[in-house]
């Protein structure tokens, strides 16, 4: 009599996403729509949570630019510091640039807080994870229509005028705002591991200031002007200053650039966030 023969073993593999790339986008793309009403729902809570639990509640949006342009009116005027000719009032010039600064701040560190908030929820329930980037997007532009109520203030108080540019104004915004997103999404999903991400990003931002021309003008001679002008940062925050006040254009072609740089970085950190966060969340999970 022959001997049995073994049980046949069937092993189930997962189809990796990326071996159907238009199915990815499709649902990447369904997910994002899908996931507007939770958003909301998030950006409402966040933005109460944040306000109601704070003596001076919005103040604190005015404080820090107030506050750094201030101290380095301050330092000009005594002649600490030599900042340059400015093409605006300089008190004006430094709020309006700390406030655009701080947006973008606010974008980049967004998506790395929204995951590191939302780790029990993940873990729990399930929903398009695109609702946590996007909550953090309403905040930054709620938060900057706060500061806005500033701006607009100091441009009555010191008399300066508006061009008919400024609605393009708020698209050159909109591109530093998604920069700021696109490489927070990037550092996001090794957020979520590792404190040391978020450590680090706190320490970047500080130097990362200093190579921006938000407290001193676009520098136009010398190494340090080649290292402003590679900041992907900078064509971005000078275009919308530009474009609010003058009109005029000093960097198109840096403008597009550094906005086609956006584009790429906004979609490829999709792409992986996308696909990390499943592996992330069943990690925290175990």
């Amino acid at each position: 009599m022959a001997p049995p023969s073994p049980p046949l073993i069937t092993t189930y593999q997962s189809e990796s996403a990326m071996h159907r790339p238009l199915q990815l986008w499709r649902s990447m793309g369904h997910d994002l729509l899908a996931s507007r009403e939770l958003a909301w729902r998030l950006m409402v809570r966040d933005l109460s949570a944040q306000y109601r639990q704070s003596l001076l509640g919005v103040v604190w949006a005015f404080i820090p630019p107030v506050l750094t342009a201030l101290g380095l009116i301050i330092a000009k005027n005594s002649g600490v510091v030599n900042i340059g000719t400015t093409d605006l009032p300089y008190p004006v010039y430094v709020v309006f640039s700390v406030a655009l600064w701080q947006t973008f701040v606010e974008a980049l560190t967004g998506p790395l807080a929204a995951v590191i908030q939302a780790k029990p929820l993940l873990a729990r329930v399930n929903f398009p994870r695109e609702a946590l980037i996007l909550a953090k997007l309403g905040e930054v532009f709620v938060n900057f229509g706060i500061k806005l109520i500033l701006i607009i203030g100091l441009f009555l108080g010191f008399q300066v005028g508006v061009s008919g540019s400024v609605v393009l104004a708020a698209v050159a915004l909109v591109h530093l705002i998604l920069l700021g997103t696109a490489l927070g999404m990037w550092l996001a999903p090794l957020g979520m591991l590792y404190e040391d991400v978020s450590r680090g990003l706190t320490l970047a931002i500080a130097p990362w200031l200093l190579i921006t021309p938000v407290l001193y003008p676009v520098p136009t001679q010398g190494w340090f002007s080649w290292v402003v002008k590679l900041n992907p940062v900078t064509p971005l925050l000078v275009t919308t200053r530009e474009l609010a006040t003058h009109g005029v254009v000093s960097n198109p072609t840096g403008f597009w650039l550094a906005s086609l740089f956006t584009l790429v970085m906004l979609l490829l950190a999709w792409l992986l966030y996308r696909l990390a966060m499943p592996f992330l969340i069943e990690r925290i999970s175990a």
